[in-house]
């Protein structure tokens, strides 16, 4: 944020919200873009012969244990599921590349 301010001309004395100055620059939000990175790799896995080991790693049922202290709440899945759901895709897209991406894809 701090880079972005120095383009835009202000300091934080100034007292201008990190969203004002992110419309002004024309900067995408950090989590959109870290959305779209974990998509992409989404559709890099789905791609993948289900014979790959990263593939059969999906399969692995953890059985609903509870998780250690410090450790992540949710899954990989299930915060994968949760973007999909909320960008409206389904996982059958994920093997036309180009509509993949240009459905994934976050402008800025």
């Amino acid at each position: 944020m701090r880079m972005l301010r120095w383009m835009y001309g202000h300091t934080r004395l100034d007292r201008i919200r990190n969203e004002v100055i992110q419309d002004k620059v024309g900067v995408a939000p950090v989590e959109a873009k870290m959305r779209e990175a974990k998509l992409k790799w989404f559709g890099h896995v789905k791609k993948r012969n289900t014979d790959a080991p990263i593939r059969r790693c999906e399969r692995l049922a953890l059985g609903g244990e509870r998780r250690g202290r410090g450790r992540p709440k949710k899954s990989w899945g299930e915060v994968i599921r949760q973007d999909m759901k909320q960008l409206e895709l389904t996982e059958d897209i994920t093997l036309d590349r180009r509509a993949w991406r240009w459905k994934i894809r976050v402008e800025g």
